[in-house]
Protein backbone atom coordinates (compact mmCIF):
# COMPACT_ATOMS: atom_id res chain seq x y z
CA UNK A 1 0.00 0.00 0.00
CA UNK A 2 1.50 3.53 -0.92
CA UNK A 3 0.56 6.10 0.99
CA UNK A 4 -0.47 9.11 -1.25
CA UNK A 5 -2.16 12.55 -0.10
CA UNK A 6 -4.13 14.39 -2.88
CA UNK A 7 -5.47 18.22 -3.30
CA UNK A 8 -7.86 19.35 -5.85
CA UNK A 9 -6.77 23.10 -7.09
CA UNK A 10 -9.32 25.26 -5.51
CA UNK A 11 -9.46 28.39 -8.32
CA UNK A 12 -7.79 31.33 -5.26
CA UNK A 13 -4.67 28.63 -5.59
CA UNK A 14 -4.65 28.53 -9.67
CA UNK A 15 -1.49 29.51 -11.53
CA UNK A 16 0.30 28.80 -8.23
CA UNK A 17 3.90 26.72 -8.65
CA UNK A 18 3.56 23.19 -7.10
CA UNK A 19 6.41 23.84 -4.63
CA UNK A 20 4.54 26.44 -2.85
CA UNK A 21 1.09 24.11 -3.27
CA UNK A 22 2.90 21.42 -1.64
CA UNK A 23 4.96 23.30 0.94
CA UNK A 24 2.06 26.01 2.31
CA UNK A 25 -1.26 23.68 1.00
CA UNK A 26 -0.19 20.01 2.63
CA UNK A 27 2.19 21.12 5.27
CA UNK A 28 5.30 19.38 3.43
CA UNK A 29 9.06 20.49 4.32
CA UNK A 30 11.59 21.22 1.66
CA UNK A 31 13.33 18.13 2.67
CA UNK A 32 10.45 15.77 1.89
CA UNK A 33 9.74 17.74 -1.32
CA UNK A 34 13.06 17.53 -2.41
CA UNK A 35 13.34 13.64 -1.83
CA UNK A 36 9.61 12.96 -3.36
CA UNK A 37 10.11 15.33 -6.65
CA UNK A 38 12.99 12.77 -8.03
CA UNK A 39 10.57 10.11 -8.12
CA UNK A 40 8.76 9.06 -10.92
CA UNK A 41 5.70 9.04 -9.02
CA UNK A 42 6.57 11.40 -6.36
CA UNK A 43 4.57 14.46 -7.88
CA UNK A 44 1.12 13.59 -9.86
CA UNK A 45 -1.27 16.11 -11.70
CA UNK A 46 -4.01 14.42 -12.61
CA UNK A 47 -2.02 11.30 -12.96
CA UNK A 48 0.70 13.03 -15.14
CA UNK A 49 4.01 13.69 -13.78
CA UNK A 50 5.22 16.74 -13.09
CA UNK A 51 8.25 18.92 -12.20
CA UNK A 52 7.74 21.87 -8.73
CA UNK A 53 7.85 24.85 -11.15
CA UNK A 54 4.49 23.41 -12.93
CA UNK A 55 1.37 26.09 -12.28
CA UNK A 56 -1.81 24.06 -11.79
CA UNK A 57 -5.36 25.03 -13.09
CA UNK A 58 -8.30 25.33 -11.15
CA UNK A 59 -9.76 21.47 -10.56
CA UNK A 60 -6.99 19.75 -11.33
CA UNK A 61 -5.85 17.94 -9.11
CA UNK A 62 -1.99 17.57 -7.73
CA UNK A 63 -1.31 13.98 -5.83
CA UNK A 64 1.79 13.45 -3.96
CA UNK A 65 3.91 10.36 -2.62
CA UNK A 66 4.33 10.28 0.65
CA UNK A 67 5.47 6.36 1.60
CA UNK A 68 9.02 5.28 1.21
CA UNK A 69 9.74 3.91 -2.00
CA UNK A 70 13.02 1.55 -0.72
CA UNK A 71 14.30 1.06 2.69
CA UNK A 72 17.68 2.70 3.78
CA UNK A 73 17.70 2.09 7.58
CA UNK A 74 18.88 -1.40 6.40
CA UNK A 75 16.88 -3.14 9.27
CA UNK A 76 15.84 -6.62 8.86
CA UNK A 77 12.41 -7.54 8.30
CA UNK A 78 12.20 -10.89 11.48
CA UNK A 79 8.98 -12.18 12.75
CA UNK A 80 8.10 -11.02 16.55
CA UNK A 81 4.98 -9.65 19.11
CA UNK A 82 3.46 -6.52 18.20
CA UNK A 83 0.79 -4.49 20.50
CA UNK A 84 -0.16 -2.35 18.29
CA UNK A 85 -2.38 0.12 19.93
CA UNK A 86 -3.44 2.79 17.16
CA UNK A 87 -3.05 2.36 13.78
CA UNK A 88 -3.61 4.40 10.54
CA UNK A 89 -2.21 5.38 6.79
CA UNK A 90 0.05 7.65 8.79
CA UNK A 91 1.13 6.35 11.68
CA UNK A 92 0.57 3.68 14.24
CA UNK A 93 1.43 3.46 17.69
CA UNK A 94 2.58 0.23 19.73
CA UNK A 95 2.75 -0.97 23.65
CA UNK A 96 6.41 -2.40 23.77
CA UNK A 97 6.92 -5.43 25.83
CA UNK A 98 10.01 -4.83 28.58
CA UNK A 99 12.90 -6.35 27.39
CA UNK A 100 12.19 -5.55 23.71
CA UNK A 101 14.89 -3.08 21.96
CA UNK A 102 13.57 -0.13 19.68
CA UNK A 103 16.23 -0.30 17.30
CA UNK A 104 18.71 -3.18 16.07
CA UNK A 105 22.07 -2.63 17.90
CA UNK A 106 25.24 -4.74 19.22
CA UNK A 107 24.10 -8.65 20.32
CA UNK A 108 19.82 -7.08 18.91
CA UNK A 109 20.01 -8.05 15.23
CA UNK A 110 16.99 -9.35 14.88
CA UNK A 111 14.95 -9.30 17.80
CA UNK A 112 14.22 -5.09 18.37
CA UNK A 113 10.93 -3.64 17.24
CA UNK A 114 12.37 -1.71 14.38
CA UNK A 115 12.81 -5.98 12.96
CA UNK A 116 9.36 -7.29 14.17
CA UNK A 117 7.52 -4.42 12.61
CA UNK A 118 8.97 -3.64 8.99
CA UNK A 119 8.04 -7.59 8.72
CA UNK A 120 4.41 -6.44 10.02
CA UNK A 121 4.34 -4.15 6.76
CA UNK A 122 5.89 -6.84 4.34
CA UNK A 123 2.80 -9.35 5.66
CA UNK A 124 0.27 -6.74 5.77
CA UNK A 125 1.60 -5.22 2.21
CA UNK A 126 2.92 -1.85 3.61
CA UNK A 127 5.26 0.41 2.30
CA UNK A 128 7.59 1.63 4.50
CA UNK A 129 10.86 1.73 6.63
CA UNK A 130 11.15 2.26 10.13
CA UNK A 131 10.22 6.06 11.45
CA UNK A 132 10.36 6.15 15.75
CA UNK A 133 8.89 9.27 16.36
CA UNK A 134 10.83 8.86 20.19
CA UNK A 135 12.67 6.23 21.96
CA UNK A 136 12.07 3.87 25.39
CA UNK A 137 14.78 2.28 26.95
CA UNK A 138 14.79 -1.23 26.34
CA UNK A 139 13.46 -2.07 29.72
CA UNK A 140 10.79 0.38 30.06
CA UNK A 141 7.37 -0.60 28.59
CA UNK A 142 4.59 0.62 27.12
CA UNK A 143 3.40 3.38 24.45
CA UNK A 144 5.75 4.17 21.44
CA UNK A 145 4.71 6.39 18.23
CA UNK A 146 6.24 4.94 14.88
CA UNK A 147 5.98 7.36 11.77
CA UNK A 148 5.06 5.19 8.66
CA UNK A 149 7.19 8.00 5.83
CA UNK A 150 9.35 10.45 6.48
CA UNK A 151 6.55 13.66 6.30
CA UNK A 152 4.66 12.31 9.21
CA UNK A 153 7.98 12.07 10.88
CA UNK A 154 9.27 15.25 10.46
CA UNK A 155 5.98 16.67 11.61
CA UNK A 156 5.61 14.60 14.61
CA UNK A 157 9.50 15.15 16.08
CA UNK A 158 9.25 18.78 15.68
CA UNK A 159 6.14 18.78 18.04
CA UNK A 160 7.74 16.33 21.01
CA UNK A 161 8.04 18.19 24.28
CA UNK A 162 4.75 20.54 23.05
CA UNK A 163 1.40 20.43 24.09
CA UNK A 164 0.96 18.74 20.59
CA UNK A 165 2.58 15.65 21.82
CA UNK A 166 2.66 14.74 25.49
CA UNK A 167 4.27 11.29 27.19
CA UNK A 168 3.24 10.55 30.92
CA UNK A 169 4.65 7.90 32.74
CA UNK A 170 4.01 5.35 35.77
CA UNK A 171 6.91 4.39 37.97
CA UNK A 172 7.51 2.80 40.73
CA UNK A 173 10.21 3.98 43.11
CA UNK A 174 12.15 3.27 46.34
CA UNK A 175 10.94 5.50 49.06
CA UNK A 176 8.43 7.91 48.99
CA UNK A 177 9.58 11.50 47.49
CA UNK A 178 9.01 14.63 49.93
CA UNK A 179 7.32 16.66 48.85
CA UNK A 180 4.91 14.42 47.41
CA UNK A 181 4.68 16.31 43.90
CA UNK A 182 7.40 18.67 42.43
CA UNK A 183 9.67 19.22 39.58
CA UNK A 184 12.85 17.99 39.33
CA UNK A 185 15.09 20.56 37.29
CA UNK A 186 18.84 19.78 36.64
CA UNK A 187 21.30 19.08 33.72
CA UNK A 188 22.73 16.02 32.43
CA UNK A 189 25.07 14.71 30.50
CA UNK A 190 27.78 11.61 30.53
CA UNK A 191 28.92 10.31 33.15
CA UNK A 192 33.02 10.17 32.74
CA UNK A 193 34.45 6.48 32.17
CA UNK A 194 30.93 5.04 31.01
CA UNK A 195 29.54 4.51 28.01
CA UNK A 196 26.18 4.02 28.38
CA UNK A 197 25.68 6.04 32.11
CA UNK A 198 24.49 9.56 32.48
CA UNK A 199 24.74 11.65 35.65
CA UNK A 200 23.63 15.12 36.86
CA UNK A 201 26.26 17.94 36.34
CA UNK A 202 26.52 21.58 36.12
CA UNK A 203 27.27 21.45 32.29
CA UNK A 204 24.81 19.26 31.01
CA UNK A 205 22.08 19.96 28.92
CA UNK A 206 18.77 20.95 30.68
CA UNK A 207 16.27 18.32 31.59
CA UNK A 208 13.03 19.16 33.75
CA UNK A 209 10.54 15.71 35.20
CA UNK A 210 7.41 16.95 36.82
CA UNK A 211 6.38 13.70 39.33
CA UNK A 212 3.35 13.78 41.64
CA UNK A 213 2.82 10.12 44.04
CA UNK A 214 -0.21 8.46 43.21
CA UNK A 215 -0.15 6.00 45.76
CA UNK A 216 2.51 5.47 48.28
CA UNK A 217 2.71 1.65 49.76
CA UNK A 218 4.99 0.97 52.77
CA UNK A 219 8.77 2.09 51.44
CA UNK A 220 7.88 2.22 47.55
CA UNK A 221 5.63 4.73 45.96
CA UNK A 222 3.84 4.77 42.59
CA UNK A 223 4.84 7.82 40.37
CA UNK A 224 3.09 9.89 37.46
CA UNK A 225 5.89 11.56 35.60
CA UNK A 226 5.88 13.93 32.70
CA UNK A 227 8.96 15.19 30.95
CA UNK A 228 9.70 18.72 29.50
CA UNK A 229 12.48 17.32 27.68
CA UNK A 230 14.08 14.18 26.38
CA UNK A 231 17.48 13.56 27.76
CA UNK A 232 18.49 9.88 27.65
CA UNK A 233 17.61 7.81 30.83
CA UNK A 234 16.18 11.54 31.93
CA UNK A 235 13.48 9.84 34.31
CA UNK A 236 16.06 6.78 35.90
CA UNK A 237 18.80 9.63 36.48
CA UNK A 238 16.41 12.57 38.09
CA UNK A 239 14.47 10.07 40.37
CA UNK A 240 18.05 8.46 41.77
CA UNK A 241 19.39 12.53 42.29
CA UNK A 242 16.47 12.82 44.79
CA UNK A 243 17.02 9.72 46.33
CA UNK A 244 14.57 7.90 45.14
CA UNK A 245 15.41 5.42 42.31
CA UNK A 246 13.51 3.23 40.09
CA UNK A 247 12.48 -0.15 41.94
CA UNK A 248 14.61 -2.70 40.22
CA UNK A 249 16.91 0.02 38.35
CA UNK A 250 20.02 -2.15 38.10
CA UNK A 251 22.22 1.27 36.53
CA UNK A 252 20.82 4.03 39.28
CA UNK A 253 19.54 2.05 41.78
CA UNK A 254 19.74 -1.82 42.89
CA UNK A 255 19.01 -4.69 40.68
CA UNK A 256 16.35 -6.34 42.38
CA UNK A 257 15.75 -9.83 39.97
CA UNK A 258 13.52 -11.29 42.63
CA UNK A 259 10.90 -8.60 42.62
CA UNK A 260 11.23 -6.95 38.65
CA UNK A 261 13.55 -8.08 36.17
CA UNK A 262 14.37 -4.52 35.05
CA UNK A 263 13.62 -0.32 35.87
CA UNK A 264 9.87 -0.28 36.81
CA UNK A 265 8.69 2.40 34.51
CA UNK A 266 5.93 2.32 31.91
CA UNK A 267 4.85 4.77 29.11
CA UNK A 268 1.22 4.60 30.04
CA UNK A 269 -0.72 7.85 28.28
CA UNK A 270 0.06 9.28 24.93
CA UNK A 271 -1.73 12.64 23.78
CA UNK A 272 -1.20 14.10 20.06
CA UNK A 273 -2.01 16.05 17.41
CA UNK A 274 -2.21 13.83 14.29
CA UNK A 275 0.46 14.68 11.54
CA UNK A 276 -1.68 14.91 8.59
CA UNK A 277 -5.80 15.61 10.21
CA UNK A 278 -4.68 17.51 12.80
CA UNK A 279 -6.86 15.18 14.95
CA UNK A 280 -6.24 14.81 18.62
CA UNK A 281 -5.47 11.25 19.24
CA UNK A 282 -5.38 9.86 23.04
CA UNK A 283 -4.23 6.39 24.23
CA UNK A 284 -3.57 4.42 26.76
CA UNK A 285 -1.49 1.31 28.19
CA UNK A 286 -2.41 -0.22 31.35
CA UNK A 287 0.30 -0.43 33.65
CA UNK A 288 2.12 -4.18 33.36
CA UNK A 289 1.79 -6.76 35.64
CA UNK A 290 5.31 -6.75 37.09
CA UNK A 291 4.93 -3.38 38.05
CA UNK A 292 1.47 -3.92 39.78
CA UNK A 293 2.74 -6.53 41.49
CA UNK A 294 5.75 -4.44 43.35
CA UNK A 295 2.55 -2.25 44.37
CA UNK A 296 0.31 -5.39 45.67
CA UNK A 297 3.03 -6.98 47.68
CA UNK A 298 2.95 -3.75 49.81
CA UNK A 299 -0.67 -3.48 50.41
CA UNK A 300 -0.47 -7.24 51.11
CA UNK A 301 2.42 -6.86 54.14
Amino acid sequence: MTRRIRLTVAPELAGRRVWSLLKHQLGLSGTVIRRIKWLPDGILLDGERVNTDCRPRAGQVLSVRLSDPARRSGIVPAPGPLDIVYEDEDLLVVNKAPGVPVHPGPGHFDDTLGNFLLYYYDTEGIEGDFHPIHRLDRGTSGLLVVAKHPHAQEVLKARLHTPDFRREYLAVCEGVPNPAAGVIDAPLGPRPGSLVEQMVRSDGKAARTRYETRKACGDRALLHLELDTGRTHQIRVHLAHIGHPLTGDFLYGTEAPDLIPRPALHAWRLSLRHPVTGQELVLTAPMPADMAALLKRRDDT
